[in-house]
């Protein structure tokens, strides 16, 4: 039987290694991803083979990923397999992408049934045009900066560890802000921020920080994904404020990101208004993600 414990930060570097085998492109695939969701999805984590095996609860059913690594993926899945089927469970993977299909279909074919949807699907832009907004269609993004920049009297630097107080009290604005939008999907989102905001320097992220007029309007928190893709965790401004949230986007591309071909802005969870969003600034391509359930 698989044993799966719970994320600890010493894992990071055991469980990187194994992420950057693989060359992911989704934003799951990050050992700060899992740990900062971990308390709201049940996130834990298997050594098996020489891969590494992710487990959350999904609507009160286990998930699993596909075994991620340079190890024996199709001993691990195997094994996975068998747990699932003495756990008395239907085995489901999530966030898979079109390799893993092409790789379940070459050593399963016929055993499962595949699902996707589009709620997940990660947003990725390059990090030439989010640096430059240029073209007709960001027209708008360009004027909401210009008018940030008027007065000449902002700000943006790097957020150290010592930052968080300052952080957390923008939060608190933040929630202010949206109270009355506000919603459990919020504040889960809340947890996770103020977990990042103390977790800065053990999770190794980067992050950067907004002024205008000498107020604090926005932060920043993101780390390297692979070889060619940056991922952004986490974005907070005030919507109150003309331009901080394009301003931010851009000043921490301009910071932190000039060394990757693309950045990944994770997924739209289904709402509207972040869809649109997200659509708005022309991405390059979306990640698709899919699910397959094994027949037990």
């Amino acid at each position: 039987m698989i044993e799966f414990k719970s994320l600890a930060l010493s894992d990071r570097e055991w469980v990187t290694h194994r992420l950057l085998e693989d060359d992911r492109q989704a934003c799951e695939y990050s050992f700060a991803n899992n740990f900062l969701w971990s308390d709201i999805y049940g996130v834990t984590m298997a050594k098996e083979q020489g891969c590494l095996i992710f487990q959350f609860q999904d609507e009160a059913q286990s998930r699993y990923t596909i075994p991620i690594g340079a190890g024996d993926r199709k001993g691990a899945l195997d094994t996975l397999i068998t747990h699932a089927k003495e756990q008395g469970q239907q085995l489901a993977l999530g966030t898979l992408m079109q390799t893993d299909l092409d790789w379940l279909e070459q050593h399963y074919k016929g055993q499962y049934t595949v699902e996707t949807d589009r709620d997940d699907y990660d947003y990725v832009y390059s990090v030439e045009k989010l640096s430059t907004l240029s073209g007709r269609k960001l027209h708008g993004k360009r004027n909401h900066i210009a008018r940030f920049k008027d007065g000449n009297n902002w700000l943006y630097r790097d957020m150290m560890p010592e930052d968080a107080g300052e952080c957390l009290r923008f939060l608190d604005l933040w929630k202010e802000a949206e109270s009355e939008n506000w919603n459990d999907e919020m504040e889960n989102e809340l947890h996770i921020n103020r977990k990042a905001l103390r977790s800065l320097a053990d999770l190794v992220l980067d992050g950067g920080m907004l002024y205008k007029g000498g107020r604090l309007v926005g932060f920043c928190i993101g780390e390297p994904l692979n070889s060619n893709t940056y991922v952004v965790h986490i974005e907070k401004a005030l919507a109150s404020v003309q331009g901080a949230y394009p301003m931010i986007n851009q000043q921490f591309v301009l910071h932190n990101c000039q060394d990757y071909e693309f950045v990944n802005r994770e997924e739209d969870t289904g709402d509207e208004g972040l869809r649109k969003a997200k659509l708005s600034y022309q991405p390059a391509h979306l990640v698709e993600k899919f699910q397959a359930r094994f027949e037990l």
